[in-house]
């Protein structure tokens, strides 16, 4: 959903991880909480949108992370949102921009490393 693919999370994770490895944790029933916490760190998203998983409530989540005005209670929890989905689109894909720039950041300061 976030358009982060496995190579990225697994380079993100640390130097023990690798696609497959994050294909194998992607198709297990319970993750280690710490594994979990910091996918969800990663991922900037509440470990409970991942443990709690559902599809509509996870694209509520990820909307409203960044702001909670329009709403009294947190975020996982609004089954009706208050937003204009268009907005949130565009915000959702200028951090996703912003994360893909972050990586390639990160990959041409390794690359000068070696």
């Amino acid at each position: 959903m976030l358009g982060i693919k496995q190579e990225a999370l697994a380079f993100e994770l640390g130097d023990d991880w690798n696609q497959k490895k994050i294909s194998l944790l992607e198709q297990k029933e319970v993750v280690e909480s710490d594994v979990l916490a910091q996918v969800a760190q990663i991922l900037k998203v509440p470990t409970e949108a991942i443990e709690n998983f559902d599809e509509e409530q996870a694209i509520n989540i990820i909307s409203n992370t960044a702001s909670f005005d329009n709403c009294q209670q947190p975020a996982f929890f609004n089954n009706q949102p208050t937003f204009n989905p268009l907005d949130k689109m565009v915000e959702l894909y200028e951090r996703m921009l912003k994360q893909q720039q972050e990586m390639i950041d990160k990959l041409e300061k390794l690359i000068q490393n070696k």
